[in-house]
């Protein structure tokens, strides 16, 4: 017995004319995105971008010359493999800030799959392609080769991706717990998890940061964001007062470095030795003493460090300003970007940027407790900085398609 297909109802002339016109206004949304994308990038923008890495190979080369002679037999080595990325990564941020920021939409859910399967590689016992450092695994790569990078770099931009492209559409209904709190509870859960068991606790800071920024930019309902502020607060509290036994060293040394200025506090009491000889011009560059295999991470995590003490008090006043800039003028984008999945896009970016910053000289200068966290643009490390030159190329793209403005 043949199955006879079920006819389809027939539709009126008017919905054929309401397909015909949603259409139409698809096609013209469409035709004007594309023609908006020729517009010119916010050269303001690029160029804080470009003359922050300028000035972070030029610390990068200062910073790094002992270890890598003592470590290498070659003083350039960590600057030539740096200046390698950095011009990779600016024609990265150049060629994606020339792509319709509309195409990104369809990259956030495999990005978020992916970086979920990379963070649980890295935690694979015996897992040949992941890397341990200081007591941490949160690499992947090949070893001995500048072929190395961390999974929670893809993660942190597919939070943002993901979190943009789904809270865009969503509009009234993120200020409900089912679809405006829930899944992105359950993916910030999810990947914080992840990143804790590495463990990853300046990534994980990142990630939730942007996470929730977006989530209150998107519009839930003020009282989760009273909760979450609560919660923070709870756990800062039971971490002090050492209820909770996780990191109870590093907070003792945070507080009082000296008290084992040999051992657990000797990163921090070197960096605060480097800050206090910089003075207030500095001993000038290149003329640091601290570099020479006193202070550990001197070109990665602590570079911020030998920018006080051979540049100043002044010199490094100049270079946080320099970041202040590109940060308001990341958020003064996002301001005016054409629509609001542009916007929550930018404001994700610039998120991430700002708090990586702020933490890393907070550590750096005993104001945050000592965790493993880069400096953007200044740190060693390729692949990261081919990561946040590619996020300012998000930002640049974004950037093409503002509303007009009568100043800025």
């Amino acid at each position: 017995m043949v199955e006879t297909r079920r006819r389809r109802r027939p539709i009126s002339r008017e919905e054929a004319l309401a397909r015909q016109e949603k259409k139409r206004r698809r096609k013209e949304r469409e035709e004007l995105s594309r023609e908006l994308a020729r517009g010119p990038i916010d050269l303001p923008f690029c160029l804080l971008v470009l003359m922050l890495m300028g000035v972070g190979l030029v610390m990068l080369l200062s910073a790094s010359f002992p270890s890598a002679y003592y470590d290498n037999d070659d003083p350039i080595k960590y600057f030539r493999q740096q200046g390698v990325f950095a011009i990779a990564g600016v024609a990265a941020m150049l060629f994606i800030g020339k792509i319709n920021y509309q195409r990104f939409r369809g990259a956030a859910k495999p990005l978020l799959y992916l970086s979920i399967v990379l963070l649980v590689l890295v935690i694979i016992p015996g897992n040949p392609i992941a890397l341990t450092r200081n007591h941490a695994t949160r690499w992947l790569g090949i070893r001995n080769t500048s072929f190395q990078f961390q999974p929670s770099e893809v993660a942190k931009m597919a939070v943002v991706l993901y979190f943009s492209d789904t809270i865009s559409k969503k509009k009234d209904k993120m200020n409900t717990t089912r679809y405006g709190v829930a899944p992105y509870l359950l993916i910030l859960g999810v990947l914080s998890l992840l990143m804790m068991l590495e463990p990853h606790l300046s990534g994980t800071v990142l990630i939730l940061s942007a996470g929730a920024v977006l989530m209150l930019v998107g519009g839930i309902n003020l009282t989760w964001v009273a909760a979450a502020v609560a919660g923070a607060g709870g756990i800062a509290f039971l971490m002090f007062s050492g209820v909770i036994k996780y990191g109870q060293s590093r907070l003792a040394m945070w507080q009082n470095p000296w008290l084992d200025p040999r051992g657990d506090g000797y990163q921090l009491v070197q960096s605060l030795l480097s800050i206090g000889s910089g003075g207030l011009w500095g001993v000038g560059l290149g003329r640091s003493m601290q570099k020479f295999l006193y202070l550990p991470e001197e070109h990665n995590d602590f570079i911020f460090a030998i920018v006080c003490e051979e540049l100043g008090l002044i010199g490094a006043t100049i270079i946080m300003l320099l970041f202040a800039a590109l940060i308001l003028r990341g958020y003064w984008i996002a301001l005016h970007a054409r629509d609001r999945f542009g916007s929550l896009l930018v404001v994700g970016v610039t998120t991430l940027i700002a708090m990586q910053t702020f933490l890393n000289i907070g550590v750096v200068t005993g104001l945050l407790p000592t965790t493993g966290i880069s400096l953007p643009f200044f740190s060693y490390g390729g692949t990261a900085l081919m990561i946040q030159l590619a996020e300012m190329g998000i930002v640049l793209s974004v950037s093409r398609q503002m509303k007009p403005t009568k100043a800025g």
